[in-house]
């Protein structure tokens, strides 16, 4: 067992622990934060030049599955932070090592607009983005922008999507805004920040989805092929998490009007065991996707097909896991719907997963377009 995932499970009781904190403030702990700091959690797919793990992808995907069966928004705070961290591959080596090599390093940005005019030595950007999750652990903030031509194209990379230029700057440079105001993942903190007329040089700017500096085997993934791998982690781990509480629900249960108990449910009992299975297989299709496109990472690149099957995987993963939750939250009856139960609190966070962009249905439909011979749109790979 990966080192990162046996840290993950000794953390758990007390990331578990803390989950009414960060629901009622809506963000981590202070305690929280330090405990992930310490065991490195930020910094699993950094390089090891850098203090990172190096940690593959399929060992990723289960310590983020891992923390949200404690807390939804410490492992979805965690995912992102360490997409984020793919910008090091960007980077040349000593500006890489400036921003990430500090033990508490932590870099958050989300989507927006922005105003760019290249300047002598970088960029001056104004702009608003939103989403930030982890933002009020972030050392650093970034954004991305699409790239346009002198005719205001926009412009693509080889690959057929849309060019983008990230850049990457202080968080004190920001104003973060307090709009986090959801039903779910409260503790993400995901707020809204914004810049004006910032100087950002240029050695603090790539072109996202470019080829890297570093040939490191992780780096021949994408950004987005890496939040692939750790935001179904999350919605199962949610997911996991709710079979285990509606099971020990199930042995003490008896709903009114009724002489048994919900385990003694032919219904239930036929419906955990399905449960269980859509969790082991989107798991299993996951890991065996993830294994896969590692293997083709360490002889070269990604195939479109790998990317696809990244997707498709990712997608229906988020998907069975919300299929779950539905189950046992509704078979919970009445018991589910108050606060102090925590099927409450993990029904609004698995809810909140899955509005999000990695969960939407057109990722069928690409996957679907390639399958069936047509073009499929990239740039969700």
């Amino acid at each position: 067992m990966s080192n990162s995932l046996a840290t993950a499970r000794q953390l758990a009781p007390m990331i578990a622990a803390a989950g009414d904190a960060i629901e009622r403030e809506r963000r981590l702990t202070p305690e929280v934060v330090e405990a992930l700091h310490a065991a490195g959690l930020y910094r699993l797919l950094l390089p090891r030049n850098l203090g990172g793990a190096e940690l593959d992808l399929m060992t990723f995907s289960l310590v983020i599955e891992e923390l949200a069966k404690a807390d939804g928004s410490t492992a979805w705070c965690v995912c992102q932070a360490n997409g984020c961290a793919q910008s090091a591959g960007f980077l040349e080596a000593d500006e890489a090592r400036a921003i990430f090599g500090g033990q508490r390093a932590v870099l958050a940005w989300g989507p927006g607009a922005a105003q760019v005019s290249e300047v002598p030595g970088g960029f001056r950007i104004s702009g608003k983005w939103g989403f930030a999750s982890g933002c009020r652990q972030a050392s650093w903030l970034g954004c991305y922008v699409t790239v346009l031509d002198a005719a205001g194209k926009q412009q693509l990379a080889p690959d057929g999507t849309p060019l983008l230029r990230t850049f990457v700057f202080p968080a004190e440079s920001a104003e973060i805004r307090d709009v986090w105001q959801v039903i779910g993942l409260k503790g993400t903190a995901s707020d809204a920040y914004e810049v004006q007329d910032l100087f950002v040089p240029a050695e603090r700017s790539f072109l996202r989805n470019m080829p890297r500096r570093t040939d490191y085997p992780l780096y021949r993934f994408t950004i987005n092929s890496v939040y692939m791998a750790g935001f179904p982690g999350v919605a199962l781990g949610i997911a996991r998490a709710m079979l285990a509480e509606f099971i020990a629900l199930a042995g003490t249960k008896t709903p009114r009007l009724t002489r048994n108990t919900l385990c003694e449910d032919a219904l239930v009992q036929a419906q955990v065991a399905q449960c269980q299975a859509k969790l082991d297989s989107a798991r299993a299709l996951l890991q065996q996707t993830l294994e896969a496109g590692w293997q083709a990472a360490q002889e070269g690149r990604l195939s479109v097909e790998q990317r696809l099957a990244n997707r498709l995987s990712s997608t229906y993963a988020i998907h069975q896991a919300r299929e779950v939750a539905d189950t046992v939250f509704h078979a919970a009856g009445a018991t589910a719907i108050y606060m102090s139960h925590p099927l409450e609190r993990r029904m609004r966070d698995i809810m909140t997963v899955s509005q999000h962009l990695q969960a939407r249905q057109q990722h069928f439909e690409t996957v679907g377009q390639a399958l069936l011979g047509l073009e499929p749109d990239l740039s969700v790979t």
